[in-house]
């Protein structure tokens, strides 16, 4: 994980990278690997199955490979609803069901994508990049 955060933490020398886990050793190692590869703009943060506890509203969520874990998906991305600055968007990529690679769950696209509308998000984006794993790009549906 520590290599996505670090691409993206060197992708916006600006800004802050959150990199969340409900792993207290994961928060540890990815704490002291950002500080080794002196990476200050990420901040480390031990959430909970039901909360990110993210910090602060931010721009971009981003779901790597790990959607089948989260439990009560409906209700947890209603909340995460409320720490997405007005224009962010939440992406979330992971392997397709038929891809011999990844976890043994896997979560079809379509599903991820009827549990984010039931959410309250609409699909923005389908960028067909990946030949093993499929990226969605959610934004939070305004009202017409």
């Amino acid at each position: 994980m520590l290599f996505l955060d670090a691409t993206l933490a060197r992708a916006v020398p600006g800004g802050r990278v959150f990199a969340i886990d409900v792993e207290p050793s994961m928060v540890e190692y990815v704490t002291q690997r950002a500080r080794r590869e002196g990476l200050s703009n990420i901040d480390v943060v031990l959430s909970s199955a039901d909360d990110p506890k993210l910090p602060a509203p931010v721009d971009l969520i981003l779901i790597v490979d790990t959607y089948h874990h989260v439990t009560d998906r409906t209700a947890y991305f209603r909340r995460l609803a409320g720490v997405l600055k007005p224009s962010g968007r939440i992406a979330i990529i992971d392997f397709k069901p038929e891809s011999t690679l990844g976890p043994i769950e896997k979560v079809p696209a379509a599903q991820v994508i009827h549990e984010l509308t039931a959410a309250g998000y609409s699909l923005v984006g389908e960028p067909q990049t990946l030949p093993e794993q499929y990226f969605l790009i959610f934004a939070v549906a305004r009202a017409q």
